[in-house]
């Protein structure tokens, strides 16, 4: 063999091998890909999605589907560069940097912990819609969460802590409790009025300097919900607070005579207020595939994510703007009806 066709061959074991070892090298992105969609109306791992005791429920048909996000990669799993190459170049999937799911802030554990915590949460709101979109009343406490360490709270406020009053003041949300303490000057000392273990008790705590000068005590809430039934949502594996709208969906059909569907395949995303309000969501291209592979003809859209949603939508997908629950609904029942008008997401 001659020299020169000896380097040639050594030259290209070189960039062979670089080449192996650059596909290879992991890089901090994620691949977000379309994930698996849930019947709301249907069952998962053989029980019922939504399970309601202690109310009549009436027959569905048809589908509500959440639809779900699947992704590789993250902190603690990174992908290789022949990966990321791969979801760039596939148009179902995204290719985004690893800190727009993953902040540097928290670690991936934290993060599934959120989304968990974001999952169970917006079961709570989503009942909490349903309720109040069919007119039955309810009522709720704020619960304590977590005192965060350091903080005038911890060892004094324990999570499970029902707050019902601040300086004496009824707070029947979260909201009024954060500012009730901000009206005070920090250094006040406050008492909250809890119910700890089924027993109430009076405990005070002092306030400190937080964010722009107000007072805080370092106490992350939730509402707590006390609703006149039960109602239980299980879906496994899923987290974070996009399902809210399907779920709310959901527990109204069933809740209520006649089928919402009408026989169709809906499916749908977006987060909820207890009052009924439709937020946006990530990951919509990804969502509305899934949405499609599964059936679905009909995609409920939260308004602030229609400019997005109309520039990716599958073939075959017909894109119904929500604001809010009320809205979702009727934009339902004009579908199965033919009556009324239906809230199309604008294609400009």
């Amino acid at each position: 063999m001659s020299r020169r066709a000896l380097t040639l061959m050594v030259a290209g074991f070189l960039v062979l091998a670089l080449g192996v070892t650059g596909a290879l090298m992991k890089v901090p992105y994620v691949v977000l890909s379309p994930g698996p969609t849930e019947n709301t109306l249907g069952d998962h791992d053989k029980k019922p999605v939504i399970t309601i005791t202690g109310h009549e429920t009436f027959p569905t048909s048809g589908a509500l589907r959440l639809v779900t996000v699947a992704y590789k990669g993250g902190p603690d799993s990174r992908i290789d560069l022949m990966t990321a190459l791969r979801g760039w170049v596939d148009p179902t999937v995204a290719v985004v940097p690893e800190e727009t799911i993953f902040p540097k802030s928290q670690t991936q554990e934290q993060v599934e912990e959120q989304n968990t915590a974001e999952m169970t949460n917006s079961q709570d709101s989503a009942t909490a819609a349903a309720l109040s979109e069919l007119k039955i009343p309810f009522g709720s406490v704020v619960t304590v969460v977590s005192a965060s360490k350091g903080m005038p709270a911890e060892g004094k406020l324990q999570k499970g802590d029902e707050i019902n009053s601040v300086d004496g003041k009824p707070v029947p949300d979260v909201e009024s409790v954060a500012q009730t303490v901000k009206s005070h000057k920090p250094g006040d000392e406050l008492i909250f009025n809890i119910t700890r273990a089924g027993t109430k008790q009076d405990v005070a705590v002092k306030t400190v300097a937080g964010p722009a000068g107000k007072s805080m005590v370092g106490v992350t809430m939730q509402a707590k919900y006390k609703f006149p039934f039960t109602v239980n949502i299980s879906v496994g594996d899923v987290g974070g607070p996009s399902a809210g709208l399907m779920f709310s969906l959901g527990i109204v059909d069933k809740l209520t005579p006649g089928e919402i569907t009408g026989g169709k395949s809906i499916a749908g995303t977006g987060t909820i207020t207890p009052e009924g309000q439709v937020g946006p969501i990530g990951g919509i291209a990804q969502k509305m595939v899934g949405a499609r592979d599964a059936g679905a003809t009909v995609f409920l859209t939260p308004a602030d994510n229609c400019a997005e949603a109309v520039k990716a939508v599958p073939s075959g997908l017909r894109l119904v703007k929500a604001d809010t629950l009320h809205d979702a609904v009727s934009a339902l029942d004009a579908l199965r009806t033919g009556k009324g008008a239906v809230p199309n997401c604008p294609s400009s």
